[in-house]
C-alpha cells in the first residue's frame, strides 16, 4: 500500500509552501501534476518551480490531463462524474509507476477549502494511506494583500461560490461574504451601491492584481482588468470579499 500526500501549496508563490509541505515534497518518490490545456500550462510550471526550489534531486513526475466536465446533465451530477474521471486519471498515473510508495499532489491553496482532491482521493481503489498537508488559502492571501480582517468584531462571515450568489442572492443575515470560483463576476447581480469589494487575481504571485472600493464604482474596472489579465495569461484565478456598506 502506498501513501498519498495532498500538499497545500498556497496560491502560486513558492514562499507560501510551509516547512511541512516542503518536507513532504522532498520525501515523495512520485508527484502527479495535472495538465489543463496549453492555455493553462503556467499552472503546471508553477508546480514544477516549487518542486525544483525545495528539492535537490527532484522526484519522478507523472503528468495527467484533466478531463472536461459535462455541463448538460445538472451541476452536481456533472461534478460527480468529473471526479470519477479524474480519479481514474490519478489511478492510471500511479499504476504506471508501481514502485512508488510516497505519491504526492500539489494542491492549490488548501486541500480542505473549495478543492475536490479529498473527494477524488476517496474514489481510489485500493485506498491509499492519505496524508493532508495544510496550505495558505486564497482567502488568507487576499485579506493579507489588502490588509483587512475577514470578519467584523464578533461577527461571522460566509464563504460561498459565484454560482450561489447568482442563484440565491446575498446570504441571509450575512454582513461579510467571501466569494470563490466565480468565473462570471456574479457580484453584478447584486445592488452594487450597497457593497464594498476587495478583489484580487493571481494573489500572492508576481502577477498579483488588487482592486477595492464601493462595488458600483469599481465594477467596470474589475471587469475590464479581469478580461485583459485572462487574455494576457490564458487563465485567471481570482477571489473577492464583499461587505455590506453601513449607510
Amino acid at each position: 500500500m502506498y501513501e498519498l500526500s495532498l500538499i497545500g501549496i498556497g496560491t502560486g508563490n513558492p514562499d507560501h509552501v510551509t516547512f511541512q509541505g516542503a518536507e513532504a515534497i522532498r520525501v515523495a518518490d512520485l508527484i502527479l501534476i495535472p495538465r489543463k490545456g496549453e492555455n493553462k500550462a503556467d499552472l503546471a510550471g508553477v508546480r514544477e518551480k516549487i518542486i525544483s526550489q525545495v528539492t535537490e534531486a527532484p522526484p519522478q513526475i507523472a503528468y495527467f490531463d484533466i478531463p472536461k466536465r459535462r455541463a448538460d446533465d445538472g451541476y452536481l451530477r456533472g461534478v460527480d462524474e468529473w471526479h470519477d474521471a479524474i480519479a481514474l486519471r490519478w489511478q492510471e498515473a500511479i499504476a504506471s509507476h508501481p514502485d512508488a510508495q510516497n505519491v504526492a499532489l500539489l494542491i492549490w491553496g488548501d486541500p480542505s477549502l473549495y478543492d475536490s482532491s479529498l473527494r477524488i482521493a476517496a474514489r481510489l481503489s485500493p485506498q491509499p494511506i492519505k496524508r493532508v498537508i495544510p496550505g495558505i488559502t486564497a482567502l488568507q492571501a487576499l485579506t493579507a494583500a489588502h490588509g483587512i480582517p475577514i470578519n467584523d468584531i464578533g461577527a461571522p462571515y460566509v464563504v460561498t461560490t459565484g454560482r450561489r450568489i447568482r442563484d440565491e442572492g446575498w446570504p441571509e443575515a450575512a454582513s461579510t461574504v467571501a466569494v470563490m470560483l466565480d468565473g462570471e463576476c456574479s457580484f453584478q447581480s447584486l445592488d452594487m451601491a450597497n457593497y464594498d469589494i476587495w478583489w484580487g487575481a493571481y494573489v500572492g504571485m508576481e502577477e498579483e492584481i488588487l482592486i477595492s472600493g464601493t462595488l458600483s464604482e469599481v465594477c467596470d474596472e474589475i471587469l475590464s482588468t479581469r478580461a485583459q489579465a485572462r487574455a494576457d495569461h490564458g487563465w485567471i484565478m481570482d477571489i473577492y470579499v464583499l461587505k455590506k456598506r453601513v449607510i
